[in-house]
């Protein structure tokens, strides 16, 4: 039999944006035009496969043109994109790759701010009887500030503003104590760098209307990697009194 025909056409070569699945060859188009199509890739896939396509790609995914056209598009991200082009400003060395999925300016890194879902996310404890006393309760969180989006430069060197704010008030017929506790630890989860500890009087009447405990960390010096917010309540009775607390917010903000 005759030798089989191949079906390649002469002078064609493979495709390089077959990866993406659309058979064209990306890197043959203008740069701006690239930029606006891949802004439509959901941000963990650019970050995930883009980055690997090539050098080209890499560049534009760790850059802000891309990121920008995101943000503008979509209305829940535009105070986040918003708070990112301000932190821009005084970081050279934004990533913006990493800021781009993760958001970690502008946005609340609490998890379930309210204690929701019965407290999911939340460790929540008694007093022993020795060191809190019978009545106590705590609730407290761990924030992990590389895994919700900064690193390690941004941190050290830059030291972005950690606001922090809190509302309780009392909800039984007693009255109730309340304290916030906010740690900023280093590595080991256990050195404490800076602390924020309110001074509360006793509540001493049911009923007291919502009020705000609020603080800024700044210039907390290099090795910050942790946040632990902490409620500590104590009821002077045997009776369910206690503090209620809602909104809890821990936000990242740099700026000069």
């Amino acid at each position: 039999m005759g030798q089989a025909r191949s079906r390649k056409r002469a002078g064609t070569t493979p495709l390089s944006g077959q990866g993406v699945g659309s058979g064209l060859d990306l890197t043959l188009l203008p740069q701006e035009l690239l930029v606006l199509i891949l802004s439509w890739v959901p941000g963990r896939a650019l970050v995930t496969r883009g980055r690997l396509v090539c050098r080209q790609w890499r560049d534009l995914i760790d850059g802000p043109t891309l990121w920008k056209l995101q943000g503008e598009r979509d209305p829940s991200g535009r105070e986040a994109l918003k708070a990112a082009l301000e932190a821009a400003r005084h970081c050279p060395r934004m990533e913006w790759a990493r800021v781009g999925v993760l958001q970690p300016f502008g946005r609340n890194l609490v998890r379930n701010p309210r204690g929701e879902e019965q407290f999911q996310h939340w460790q929540v404890g008694h007093g022993d009887g020795v060191c809190l006393g019978d009545n106590t309760c705590w609730i407290s969180q761990l924030v992990d500030l590389v895994k919700e989006g900064l690193w390690e430069d941004v941190l050290d060197t830059f030291q972005p503003d950690i606001l922090i704010s809190d509302w309780w008030g009392t909800h039984e017929k007693c009255g109730c104590t309340y304290n916030l506790y906010v740690l900023l630890l280093a590595a080991d989860k256990n050195s404490v760098i800076d602390r924020f500890v309110t001074k509360v009087d006793p509540a001493e009447e049911w009923n007291v209307p919502f009020q705000q405990a609020s603080h800024v960390f700044r210039k907390y010096g290099p090795g910050v990697r942790y946040l632990r917010f902490q409620h500590i309540g104590n009821r002077p009775g045997a009776e369910r009194t206690e503090a209620h607390i809602t909104n809890s917010t821990v936000l990242v903000k740099l700026s000069g």
